[in-house]
């Protein structure tokens, strides 16, 4: 495993999308090409299936310095007003465009940290989205909640409005590895909006921790993950580290390089982890998941419907995603568009009643053959394909990286398709990089981009 390590531990993406964002063709995007494909994605799906909503709230009070997401730091809670308005024009927006009245399959309320919010400017948010929307009958709504400040009222209110997930972020408990994150979190606030949620009747409460944090040993991962397993969550997300300080005002520079654990200890991390969560009766999902037998995230695995998107792994798998919010991005299935990431941007645009673009990508039809590829082996394991479906270049290059892969044990394939093998999961990511054309045929990115797969 070390040997494999040294040598697949590389830069790469995490497949939350293909291609991946930094590969966009913005050139050739436009606002009109982009209500083009939403429009034809929604006529042919909103009925059938309907679609899935994203919206993010990016204000927290503190900064975690392990967090590269995008947003604002403040204790001004004036700015949840001029947010939640922007939020419902930019909804209007699209709902003027559409044919027809929405039916929202999922709705996740993302961050930042939404529990920042007030429970008047949620509920205000969210009758101002129904307004427009119809809902399926078995609609799945999830939220983020930090422990530290998420309130029997955000859990019931949420809960009233249809929410049945929701995650807390819990990160680690060790005191030492709290302190070099900027995150002070006891596990009493942890078990308590667990325990609330439960009581409410939340149906999927899941914990979210991180490894190959700075400080992080393997008796502070042995801790924490006992202390998890003693509240039971459903889901547990396990997510690497992912350590990009390049990236503007995401706050990875508060501690040095050399406080992070190496590639080899990393992994020890994760697998330390794992045996934990197995033994305690959870199954690996994907990558960075697990669940109990019961959670609808490990039905679909075994069911073979789990899905992938920007959102993470669901069960849901709807054609149109619609973002709403700054840097939220928006997936019509032959397109991608990113808002403007810039909160005082955003809320300009919308005050102008102009849609928030950043960037976007059209996406071409090698695009989405390659997107279903990567997209079968991060949700299960396997992918299959047809030999017509390469030219005999195409096939020659991918069979020689196929083959490296093969001979360290970490997959097996012929001419239908592949199949990962168990030791090849911590290296899933390598594995879909062999697919990316983008990868290997885009000029090298003038800055870093992405983290390490290991």
């Amino acid at each position: 495993m070390s040997s494999l390590i040294a040598k697949y531990n590389v830069p790469g993406p995490r497949y939350t999308s293909y291609p991946t964002v930094p590969f966009w063709n913005t050139a050739d995007f436009n606002r009109y090409d982009w209500q083009q494909r939403l429009t034809s994605a929604f006529a042919t799906s909103n009925y059938t299936a309907g679609i899935s909503l994203y919206i993010h709230l990016p204000y927290c009070e503190s900064l975690c310095t392990f967090c590269g997401c995008n947003k604002r730091i403040t204790r001004n809670h004036g700015v949840e007003e001029p947010y939640v308005g922007a939020l419902l024009d930019e909804w209007a927006m699209y709902c003027e465009w559409l044919p027809e009245r929405p039916r929202l399959a999922e709705l996740h309320l993302g961050g930042g940290t939404p529990s920042f919010f007030s429970t008047h400017q949620l509920r205000r948010l969210l009758m101002g989205i129904f307004r427009y929307a119809d809902v399926v009958d078995e609609p799945d709504f999830g939220w983020e909640g930090h422990p530290n400040n998420t309130s029997y009222d955000h859990l019931k209110t949420l809960y009233e409005f249809g929410f049945r997930r929701v995650s807390f972020g819990v990160q680690d408990y060790d005191l030492v590895v709290q302190q070099a994150i900027h995150r002070h979190q006891p596990f009493a606030n942890v078990r308590r909006v667990t325990e609330q949620a439960r009581e409410i009747g939340y149906t999927s409460i899941s914990h979210d921790l991180v490894f190959g944090l700075p400080f992080q040993q393997v008796s502070s991962i042995q801790d924490t993950v006992k202390q998890t397993l003693s509240l039971r969550p459903d889901r547990i997300s396990f997510y690497s580290y992912a350590h990009v300080p390049w990236i503007k005002g995401n706050g990875q520079r508060g501690f040095r390089d050399e406080d992070l654990p190496n590639g080899d200890q990393k992994r020890d991390l994760y697998e330390t982890g794992r045996a934990l969560f197995e033994a305690g009766g959870y199954t690996e999902i994907g990558m960075d998941h697990f669940a109990l037998p019961h959670d609808s995230l490990r039905k679909a695995m075994k069911a073979g419907t789990l899905h992938r998107n920007f959102m993470g792994y669901t069960t849901t798998r709807t054609d149109v995603i619609i973002g709403l919010g700054a840097s939220s991005i928006s997936d019509v299935g032959t397109a991608f568009m990113q808002n403007e990431k810039s909160i005082d941007t955003y809320l300009t645009e919308i005050e102008a009643n102009q849609l928030p673009i950043l960037r976007g990508h059209l996406l071409t039809d090698d695009d989405v053959k390659i997107r279903q590829l990567i997209l079968d082996i991060m949700c299960r394991f396997q992918t299959s394909w047809s030999i017509t479906d390469w030219t005999g270049e195409e096939w020659a290059l991918l069979t020689s990286q196929l083959d490296d892969l093969r001979d360290d044990g970490l997959l097996d394939y012929d001419t239908t398709g592949l199949r990962v093998r168990s030791e090849g999961r911590p290296f899933l990511r390598n594995i879909c990089m062999v697919f990316d054309r983008y990868l290997t045929s885009s000029p090298v990115l003038a800055t870093p981009v992405f983290s390490q797969t290991v």
